[in-house]
């Protein structure tokens, strides 16, 4: 079974079991100030973990991708990856450990065939500091599952993961406890660091073992489950949100959760018996083009492969998903991405236009599964291909200039300051490149480029003056209403088409405003007309329009404050109140950095009612409406 078919058959499995499916969630978040990225399958799903109500039902499933920017520069081993997909299943307060752990077990050995004997779990061994119990209701639930198959699973408490390089596996033994380390989920990363109110719970892990692989004993004396040397692959983890913080200790929570999530490129490997993730039918195809266009293969250049396999399909989907390479956030580790992978091209003698060939692959891959991929094809290809272009001119000079100063001696800080502001050369590039050719580093490189950096920064700081976030072309007063109008008309919509309306890009000029946002299928004129008749009946209220400053989390969490998806906020964030006279509640509270008009009805000056000229798709969940004040 390849990986297309385990993720479909993921699917419908549990939709058997009554579980919705649900879309795949962008990559860069929605609404969530804390993170560049959708790191893990959980990550969207968090509000309703936490209670808030789901439309589809208290049974969810879907495939996630996902992207974690930290695991950059480990890609090139055999199973490390920026870009993985996450499959995932949960239950919101319906069913739980008995119902799930079977589900699983029966879904790798009888769906994906796995052989059971290669299959080992984990479980919570406990925290007496926190009269939590041990989970012997899941071990005892393994128990059974094994022994159905005729596999002998013995359970043994090892503790930390430094317990079990002591300890080693001893025969029979298929169940192992760890401590919270390993086997205790909450989103404050340890036990000890949870506040008061804050929900977590154990988690049960599933590894598969390549038993052909020998213990390396650089990491320990024995192996064990979550030993690093490659012989156990972890394939999937249950958490049972079942406790919450209080200032006492720990509470059962009224309503259990279940989360949990399986990497597809994971299991696909496992169905293959093989530890190299890069082998899967998602991902071997790109190593073939890359072969093909080289003429080198993989097994003498796989590093160099693995990484540019990785780091396109990443930016394939950054791309599908409205981002464009930049010096900004999630534009900045996209084009860092495509930078590695067109640098280590260059390594195996791909030295143009490389894009327009490897792209297409990946496309081919994931485009019947995501029909956005289909969708923005050729917009994705043009985009990467442009970000190529620039680059490997570049890349050209900043290697020629690097090797000038490499063969005179040390490089400076001030070297690789000069790289990268006179030639646009990457810093992480400089560095890589400079341990390729063996050029040595000063010690104080680090300290000398955060200097040079400071001078920039402080020169271009008159620069920034003026500007400000939200979409905003400029600051006349007609720029100043068409923004206020934005929010009448974001704050209308989700009125006439419902909550799920969540803001994903604007424009405005002088002349018109522009505004994307998610919602699944085309709106219709009548509900359009709805939307032009509220925001005018609000202009016509002359709701005044005022602002506050909050702290972050008491806008958002608090106050329900609306945002822009995907954009980042510091500790505060000024909110502005649109609200009419006498009236209890404002019509649009949402986070801007402004500026606005101060009351509705200079929207109306000369006659002029908002009007929307037209909507139409942006992209595959997305809408797009253009609308003026005429």
């Amino acid at each position: 079974m390849d990986a297309q078919d385990i993720r479909k058959h993921y699917l419908d499995f549990f939709v058997k079991q009554g579980h919705s499916v649900i879309p795949r969630a962008l990559l860069v978040p929605q609404n969530d100030p804390t993170t560049l990225f959708t790191g893990s399958g959980m990550q969207p799903l968090i509000p309703y973990l936490l209670g808030e109500p789901y439309q589809s039902g208290n049974r969810l499933v879907d495939s996630q991708t996902c992207l974690r920017a930290q695991d950059i520069d480990e890609v090139g081993d055999n199973r490390h990856t920026t870009f993985f997909e996450m499959l995932g299943n949960w239950s919101l307060g319906d069913y739980f450990k008995a119902e799930q752990l079977p589900w699983f077990f029966e879904f790798l050995t009888d769906t994906v065939g796995l052989d059971p004997s290669k299959l080992y779990v984990t479980c919570f061994i406990g925290d007496k500091a926190n009269d939590i119990p041990q989970d012997t209701e899941s071990a005892a639930i393994w128990k059974k599952l094994f022994e159905a198959k005729g596999v002998e699973a013995k359970e043994a408490k090892i503790g930390s993961e430094e317990a079990g390089y002591k300890k080693g596996i001893k025969p029979g033994e298929r169940i192992f406890y760890y401590d919270a380390s390993k086997n205790w989920w909450c989103r404050a990363g340890k036990i000890a660091d949870m506040p008061a109110g804050e929900p977590g719970g154990p988690d049960s892990e599933v590894f598969y073992e390549f038993d052909f692989i020998q213990h390396d004993k650089k990491w320990g004396e024995h192996c064990h489950p979550n030993c690093d040397c490659g012989r156990f692959m972890e394939i999937g983890n249950s958490v049972f949100m079942e406790y919450v913080k209080t200032d006492k200790g720990f509470d059962r929570l009224p309503k259990q959760n279940v989360d949990f999530g399986g990497g597809l490129e994971r299991i696909a490997a496992a169905a293959l018996n093989s530890p190299d993730v890069f082998k899967i039918s998602i991902v071997w195809p790109i190593i073939e083009e890359l072969e093909k266009r080289s003429g080198k293969n993989y097994d003498s250049h796989t590093e160099s492969m693995r990484v540019i396999a990785d780091h396109l399909r990443a930016a394939t989907f950054l791309a599908v998903d409205g981002v464009t390479p930049s010096n900004k956030e999630q534009g900045y580790v996209m084009r860092r991405l495509v930078r590695r992978a067109i640098r280590f091209a260059f390594e195996l003698g791909i030295e143009q236009n490389f894009l327009e060939f490897v792209v297409p692959v990946i496309a081919d891959l994931y485009e019947k599964d995501f029909p956005e991929v289909a969708a923005k094809r050729q917009e994705v290809i043009e985009t990467l291909m442009k970000e190529e272009k620039i680059f490997r001119q570049t890349l050209r000079k900043g290697v020629r200039e690097l090797q000038k100063i490499g063969q005179n001696g040390q490089i400076t800080g001030d070297d690789i300051f000069t790289l990268y502001d006179t030639y646009g050369f990457p810093v992480e590039l400089s560095t890589e490149e400079a341990a390729i050719q063996n050029y040595p580093l000063s010690d104080s490189w680090q300290k000398e480029f955060d200097a040079k950096m400071t001078e920039q920064r402080l020169r271009s700081q008159t620069a920034a003056k003026g500007t400000f976030k939200g979409g905003l072309g400029g600051q006349t007063l007609q720029h100043k209403k068409y923004h206020t109008a934005t929010h009448l008309m974001y704050q209308a919509l989700r009125d006439v088409l419902g909550d799920h309306v969540i803001q994903r890009g604007s424009n405005i000029t002088e002349e018109r405003l522009r505004f994307d946002f998610s919602h699944p299928e085309k709106v219709t004129p009548e509900q359009l007309k709805q939307v032009e008749d509220i925001v005018n009946e609000q202009i016509q209220k002359d709701l005044i329009v005022t602002w506050k400053e909050y702290p972050t989390k008491v806008a958002i969490e608090e106050k329900h404050a609306l945002g822009q998806f995907g954009d980042r906020y510091g500790d505060t964030v000024k909110v502005y109140n649109m609200q009419a006279k006498g009236e209890d509640k404002p019509f649009s509270f949402e986070i801007c950095g402004g500026p606005h008009v101060d009351h509705t009805l200079q929207l109306a000056e000369d006659g002029k009612k908002f009007k929307i000229l037209k909507e139409e798709a942006s992209s595959a969940g997305i809408r797009r409406i253009k609308a003026v004040l005429q």
